[in-house]
């Protein structure tokens, strides 16, 4: 939308959690980073759920015609931004903590429940990662880092401009979790199959996951890739069972 000589962009959520959400997030995000690598708030209609907020410089990465060289580059400036927000995070709640271990116990109990829906479907490999998963995962909340997380850091949230950066957009997700939550959807649709992208994208971070990190990372990448195929058999959507399939199998290849 343009009004005048200034351009911006109107978002109306779907609900009130939402909207708080995208609002709270957005706060941060003036708090936590550079005016060129998130929107600012510029409006907000509470009773329409609507922000109006400045444009971000740059275009969508999904999609986006790469050089492998530029795609590195892009997954380095991705760490270092999400370094920089999750250090910045405030200090997690005594009710933060019970709520990510309430979220991450009830993740487990989805994979265990999904194991027999994915039997026909599924390798004894991937049967038994998504059999650690259910029994691993409640272990893994107390032994790794809280952050609050931008909640979906994905590609389609990512832009890119090669003068000004890198930015993000998209805070209806952002909340107190596990730091490595943020990272289960690059590890399975993007490092199993790209392991230089990985590589670029910590050496922008500037550390690498602890052994218990990394450990619960493969769990909830298991999860979720079991959840889409779960999911798919069960409404029928081929789309999500060819994703699901596509992520046990990289799994399994990668723990081979």
């Amino acid at each position: 939308m343009a009004t005048g000589t200034q351009t911006l962009y109107v978002k109306l959520s779907p609900d009130p959690a939402d909207h708080t959400r995208e609002r709270a997030g957005l706060a941060f995000a003036a708090q936590a980073l550079d005016p060129l690598q998130a929107p600012r708030v510029l409006a907000a209609d509470e009773s329409l759920l609507a922000l109006a907020t400045s444009p971000v410089p740059g275009s969508i990465v999904r999609g986006l015609e790469l050089t492998v060289g530029e795609e590195q580059r892009v997954h380095a400036r991705a760490g270092a931004l999400l370094r920089r927000w999750h250090e910045r995070s405030p200090r997690a709640t005594s009710g933060d903590h019970a709520s990510i271990c309430t979220s991450i116990t009830r993740q487990a109990g989805e994979a265990d429940q999904i194991l027999p829906l994915i039997a026909k479907a599924t390798t004894a490999a991937q049967q038994a990662l998504v059999r650690d998963a259910a029994l691993e995962l409640p272990r893994c909340a107390p032994a790794t880092p809280v952050v609050y997380r931008h909640g979906d850091y994905a590609t389609r949230n990512w832009l890119w401009d090669p003068h000004h950066g890198f930015g993000i957009i998209d805070f209806a997700k952002a909340a107190p979790g596990l730091l490595v939550e943020e990272l289960v959807w690059l590890q399975g649709a993007r490092w199993l199959e790209r392991p230089d992208l990985r590589r670029a994208f910590f050496d922008g971070y500037g550390r690498e996951l602890s052994q218990a990190e990394e450990r619960a990372l493969q769990l909830l990448t298991v999860r979720l890739a079991a959840s889409y195929l779960a999911t798919g058999l069960t409404q029928g959507d081929s789309a999500l069972v060819e994703r699901g399939h596509q992520g046990l199998e990289r799994l399994e290849r990668a723990h081979t």
